[in-house]
């Protein structure tokens, strides 16, 4: 399957990339397009963009947050002592 993917304004060339996708996905892909009355093209666009845009959020976060800790602003927890704090806060609501 190849898709003609636009590029950001102030670039004059269109890159075609060919994409390759599981058969689900592929069949999926048009039946949404065909639901949606969208090019399929489209609608890849539109899901790599909201994947990167949630990709570039999280690893902000993950930055600022390893930042804190490098800094002291914030200080790492255990993770077995919090899972065993959210079980007690667990079975605490359940007996209440």
């Amino acid at each position: 399957m190849e898709f003609a993917l636009t590029v950001p304004q102030g670039l004059s060339k269109l890159t075609i990339m060919e994409l390759h996708l599981k058969p689900e996905t592929e069949a999926r892909l048009h039946e949404l397009a065909a639901t949606t009355g969208r090019a399929p093209d489209e609608l890849v666009e539109d899901a790599m963009t909201g994947y990167f845009a949630e990709l570039t959020q999280v690893r902000n976060m993950l930055d600022g947050r390893y930042d804190d800790i490098k800094s002291g602003r914030a200080k790492p927890i255990d993770g077995e002592e919090t899972f065993a704090r959210l079980r007690q806060k667990s079975q605490g609501r359940r007996g209440s």
